[in-house]
Parts: structure tokens; sequence; C-alpha cells
């Protein structure tokens, strides 16, 4: 086994190394600092701390003031994106749980990698069809009722960029498979709020969708049941199912945080 110990200079980088110092100089106490400052705690010369500085400052871990520096909103979103990532399971789980004995389909979570989704819980039927979806299964974004209510959380130059070169694939007649249509449907799906999709990415299958939002309002996951068709009245997709999700999804963004439809 490699002895790290003996070569703990070797694989330390120094200029990471400064650069997390650094920012551990901030505190409640000390929330702003100044160069001079910076200097003397970081014992480096003040053009050493200058580029330090600025490399942070650029990539948004530092925000200028009139007489120095503070903590910028990059380090605040990875500290709230950590302990969103250590929440969601934990409180998306029991919801998911009582959701599938509500409604008897499978449940799932997802959230948003790229231009693709990734299943991070599954709840499965206990009727003899259940899902097959397991945790860490990935579809195409732009083909799911998750993805796409997902997508509709992002800013539309968001969108655009994570598109610009990607080809999408038909799944069945509902996939969008071009840019616009994608970006129509989008709008359709976040002004509704939710999505009811009758074989939209697999034939014979239904399913229900709803956003999970965080404490600053974005959406950070989705929620659905899903089906094979035959085993669910139309009728009940459009009505008690799908409050049963909405409510679901309400309960665990109110755990986050988030918005939810009596505190928009």
């Amino acid at each position: 086994m490699m002895d790290v110990a003996k070569n703990h200079d070797r694989y330390m980088v120094p200029g990471l190394e400064r650069g997390l110092r650094l920012l551990g100089a901030f505190s409640r106490t000390q929330p702003e600092l100044s160069l001079a400052e910076l200097a003397r705690h970081m014992r480096l010369s003040r053009s050493t701390v200058f580029r330090i500085t600025y490399t942070l400052e650029q990539l948004g871990f530092l925000r200028r003031t009139k007489t120095g520096f503070q903590v910028g909103p990059r380090v605040l979103t990875l500290g709230s994106d950590y302990l969103a990532s250590l929440d969601l399971v934990d409180v998306a789980k029991p919801e998911l749980t009582q959701l599938r004995d509500e409604t008897g389909a499978s449940a799932h979570l997802a959230v948003l990698d790229g231009v693709e989704v990734i299943y991070l819980v599954q709840v499965a039927s206990l009727k003899r069809l259940a899902s097959s979806v397991t945790v860490g299964t990935r579809f195409p974004a732009h083909a799911t009722s998750m993805g796409r209510l997902m997508l509709g959380g992002l800013a539309d130059a968001e969108l655009e960029r994570r598109y610009r070169e990607v080809k999408l694939a038909a799944f069945t007649d509902e996939t969008p498979t071009t840019f616009e249509a994608l970006r129509r449907r989008i709008a359709e799906d976040r002004a509704r709020g939710y999505v009811v999709s009758r074989g939209g990415f697999e034939r014979g299958i239904v399913a229900v969708t709803a956003p999970v939002f965080d404490y600053e309002r974005r959406v950070v996951a989705a929620i659905n049941v899903s089906g094979p068709a035959t085993e669910f009245e139309d009728a009940a997709l459009e009505t008690t199912i799908k409050e049963r999700v909405l409510a679901a999804a309400d309960r665990i963004s109110a755990r986050l945080g988030g918005r939810t439809r009596t505190n928009p």
C-alpha cells in the first residue's frame, strides 16, 4: 500500500492548500478582511495573496468589498448543496413509501445531472408488475417528465448551453426531438406545475410527476409514481393520484424549506 505519510509534501497541491487556508480565515467574527489582513494571516506577500484572492473572486468563492473581501455565494452554494444531498433521500424515502401505499404505483425520486436524470430513490409497487428502475438508473432528461420538470428550473441560457450539441433521441411519438420542441414542452410543464404522462417515455406506462424545491426556491429534484396503464383508471391520474403526488412533493419541499402550493 502507498505510504501517504512519507509522501505528504509530494501529494499536497500548494495553490489549492493556500486557497482553502485563505477561505478558512473568514469567520463569523471576521466576515470581511482586507488584503493586508489576509497577507498577515497567510504569512505571504501581498502580491501572492492578491493572485489567490483574484482567482477565488473569479470563481465566486470571494466577493470584493470597498475595503477588502467577503466569502462569496459559491461557498454558500456548496454548503447548501451538500446539506441538501444529505437530507433529500432521507426526507423523500418515507414520503415515497406512503405515496406507493396510497396509489399502488411504484414511486421514485430523481435529480438532474447535465442532460440526464439519475434515480436516487425507488419504492417498488407491491403489485406483481413493479418498476424495473433501480437506484442509479439514468435516462435522457428531454424524454422524461421528471427530466423536463427539472429542466424547467434552469435559466434559458443554461438550458441552451446544455443542449447546444445534443441530439435528442426519440423514444415514443411523444418525445421532443428538436430543441424548440423541447423548450415548448418545458414551458407547458412549468406552467402546469406537474405532468401526467401516458406512454411519454415508454409505451404502456403512465406516470404522474411533480417538482421538489429547496429553500432557495430552486427545483432540486422531481418525484413520480408510475406503472402499467392497465393498472390505473385514466380519470384518477388527473385527480386523486395527481393530488397525492403534488402533496408528497409539497411535504418534501417543505422539509427542505422550499416552495409549496401553500407557500409559493
